[in-house]
């Protein structure tokens, strides 16, 4: 009797451990980190149960000889745990930002439907290639 207990005492432990062990690798090792620069399309406040903030940040550039010629434009995904930096990405859209993120394994509800997740501003300027619509009125120029 005593043997079977300790046995399975001794499994539910190596489970729990195993199981712990497979949870902190999936939801909060640091796969990597890094810097995305491009243009701030949007972010928003959303969620059902868990409101995160998601962004979209939209970087472009030139396709090699290989895959052709000409411009391309690829979108990077992104949740914000911090108000703080949320709220200033917020007065950004439409400007070029620079973002350091962490990229995980595994996405948990509450820090955003991604699994790259921003957590500093770096730098943000006006768009480059953006031109300025004059008001006219009455054929004059205000």
């Amino acid at each position: 009797m005593k043997t079977s207990t300790k046995v399975i005492s001794t499994i539910l432990a190596i489970l729990l451990v195993g199981g712990g062990v497979f949870c902190y690798f999936k939801f909060y090792f640091v796969l990597g980190e890094g810097v995305k620069a491009g243009e701030l399309n949007q972010i928003v406040y959303k969620g059902w149960v868990w409101k995160t903030y998601e962004g979209r940040l939209i970087q472009t550039g030139f396709r090699g000889s290989k895959q052709g010629s000409g411009i391309q434009s690829n979108e990077f995904n992104f949740s914000v745990v911090d108000k703080a930096v949320a709220d200033s990405l917020m007065r950004c859209s439409g400007k070029m930002v620079e973002l350091k993120y962490k990229e995980y394994n595994g996405m948990l509800p509450w820090r955003g439907m991604q699994r790259y997740v921003v957590y500093q501003i770096l730098s943000i300027s006006d768009s480059g290639g953006a031109t300025e619509i004059p008001l006219i009125m009455s054929g004059e120029e205000i």
